[in-house]
């Protein structure tokens, strides 16, 4: 079987420049740029990009209509497609029209694709209103008669919330909220892994026996090892994934800098931000 390289991105919170509003004094869009050039120098070309979720950080029409041609300009640029899925900080009317330039609509966004026999799952656990995350029952239908068709290379499931234990019990709050009920339809259906962000530092686990790795975010990441504040930091990375002999194989990534403190939330202090 052919090995199939790519990239996996995630958390990008992208905001329209003419909004003039930047998380963190930071430029959203140039880190991202930033990344797509890294890709763009990489020995090995990947076959196509992923990003799970996250994609805006406000999740207005402006901010997907800027995302719709920074996408379009650097996948041209590199020569790769872009799948993308959507995260907490996601909205799905604009998205919608902005992005996929669609009638806009609340219909949840979920789908697959095929590439060289590997078969890639985009989910949604978006919860409306929240920032939690779980799959509705109709998903997992639609996933469980997905998979009656054979995937040569298997399956690979991609969604902005973690499935497996983080270092911190503050961390573990944002993980999947019904993984057993994703572990149920999976489990024995030549799947190779789960890819995933939303915690904004490279994490790797498994679920019963499928390997599970989130990646850092792009446009900042956290300290995973802090018990009881949020410690947002200046940095940036992403995934490489190698698909070879029906297994994955994942190299975490990160971009020179410093790893600077942007800030902090103190969750005893600020209970609000819990």
């Amino acid at each position: 079987m052919e090995t199939i390289h790519f990239a996996h991105l995630t958390d990008i919170h992208i905001n329209a420049p003419e909004k003039n509003n930047p998380m963190f004094g930071i430029d959203m869009t140039a880190k991202l740029r930033a990344v797509f050039e890294d890709i763009r120098n990489l020995k090995t070309k990947p076959s196509f990009v992923l990003i799970s979720g996250d994609l805006t950080q406000d999740g207005d029409l402006e901010d997907y209509r800027h995302l719709k041609r920074l996408i379009d300009e650097e996948s041209r640029k590199a020569g790769i497609p872009v799948h993308v899925g959507l995260g907490n900080h996601d909205f799905r009317a604009p998205f919608r029209e902005g992005y996929l330039e669609e009638v806009p609509s609340d219909e949840s966004y979920y789908y697959s694709f095929v590439e060289r026999g590997l078969r890639i799952v985009m989910l949604n656990t978006q919860v409306q209103g929240s920032h939690d995350g779980h799959l509705d029952e109709t998903q997992l239908d639609w996933l469980t008669e997905t998979l009656n068709e054979p995937a040569e290379q298997g399956s690979i499931v991609v969604l902005h919330h973690p499935v497996t234990a983080t270092p911190t019990a503050l961390m573990d709050s944002h993980l999947l909220q019904n993984p057993e009920e994703l572990a149920n339809v999976i489990t024995g259906r030549h799947f190779i892994g789960l890819l995933s962000g939303h915690i904004h530092f490279h994490n790797i686990g498994s679920l019963n026996g499928i390997p599970s790795c989130a990646a850092t975010g792009v446009a900042f990441g956290l300290d995973p090892t802090s018990q009881d504040s949020m410690i947002f930091l200046d940095n940036s990375g992403y995934n490489l994934v190698t698909v070879k002999n029906g297994q994955m194989a994942v190299q975490p990534r990160y971009l020179p800098g410093e790893h600077q403190l942007l800030f902090e939330y103190n969750l005893k202090k600020d209970p609000a931000h819990t």
